[in-house]
């Protein structure tokens, strides 16, 4: 059965290289997505994340010119969640969407939820770009 997935964007009114050099550089997530915890380091060649829950480890995938700022996230627990997400380029500036999905053990709640909290992040990597 497919997994249930929601598109979650936003208008930011930079060009899309610059919102992508931005965004795909993991020492930048604390400042735009301040939900997945504390500071980010990079050991060993992996971006980790302290969590309330433990150490998640992110891994984007690699530099492209095609605005793919797909990610994986490694919980705790070992299990590792693939987050698809882009930069779309427009005439004056572009639009980044992440594709939220929705995993078997998630209720309703849990989602609406991620997708809040997914969108606030979304709505502050648009106010820190569009101060610059």
């Amino acid at each position: 059965m497919a997994a249930e997935s929601r598109h979650i964007g936003v208008r930011i009114d930079r060009p899309a290289p610059e919102v992508y050099a931005y965004a795909s550089n993991p020492a930048n997530l604390p400042e735009w997505a301040p939900g997945l915890g504390g500071p980010v380091q990079e050991v060993d060649g992996r971006w980790i994340v302290d969590s309330t829950g433990g150490p998640l480890v992110i891994a984007f995938a690699e530099t492209n010119g095609y605005g793919v700022l797909d990610h994986d996230v490694t919980m705790p627990s070992g299990e590792t969640v693939y987050n698809p997400m882009r930069v779309i380029a427009d005439t004056d500036g572009c639009d980044v969407v992440f594709t939220l999905r929705r995993r078997p053990e998630m209720s309703d709640a849990d989602v609406a939820r991620d997708e809040q909290a997914v969108a606030a992040d979304l709505s502050l990597l648009k106010q820190v770009l569009e101060r610059r």
